[in-house]
């Protein structure tokens, strides 16, 4: 790891200090692209009253506003503890090249932020999940793949 890692890292952090002091959850995140932070965020879940806000999310939703795309190839995202699954997936589906973490999933779980519950229904049969999930439809809905399928002028994400 390299100075500029730690530096980056300490803006997570510190986000996520100001975050608690601000009524907040204790995550923050900072996401780079070629050596320059690009957006910065910390948890807003309480103060957005939305579940998806945190910090992680936030950064993602920032930077791809700061540089009017949906593809985060060749950042880098610093957050201040492991990614929960959801934003695991965000910064997934973003592009993002790489991941710094301070805290780990156990760290989060010590202070009452435990999502393995998470990862262990993703590994049950959907069947066997503690929140169903019941198909209708298919058929019906089939037909917006089948559109996008043959669509030649479409914005492939």
């Amino acid at each position: 790891m390299e100075n500029k890692d730690k530096n980056f890292m300490l803006t997570a952090i510190e986000l996520s200090i100001n975050s608690v002091k601000n009524n907040r959850g204790p995550f923050g995140a900072v996401i780079v692209k070629d050596g320059e932070i690009v957006s910065k965020a910390s948890n807003s879940i309480t103060l957005d009253n939305d579940p998806t806000a945190h910090a992680e999310i936030n950064a993602i939703r920032n930077a791809c506003t700061a540089l009017k795309t949906f593809d985060l190839s060749g950042c880098t995202i610093y957050t201040s503890c492991e990614p929960c699954p959801m934003c695991l997936g965000a910064i997934y589906w973003s592009r993002i090249n790489k991941i710094f973490y301070a805290n780990d999933r156990t760290d989060a779980k010590s202070i009452g932020f435990d999502y393995s519950f998470i990862y262990d229904e993703l590994e049950k049969p959907i069947k066997k999940r503690s929140v169903p999930l019941v198909q209708i439809m298919e058929c019906e809905a089939i037909k917006a793949f089948e559109i996008w399928k043959q669509k030649a002028d479409k914005i492939e994400y």
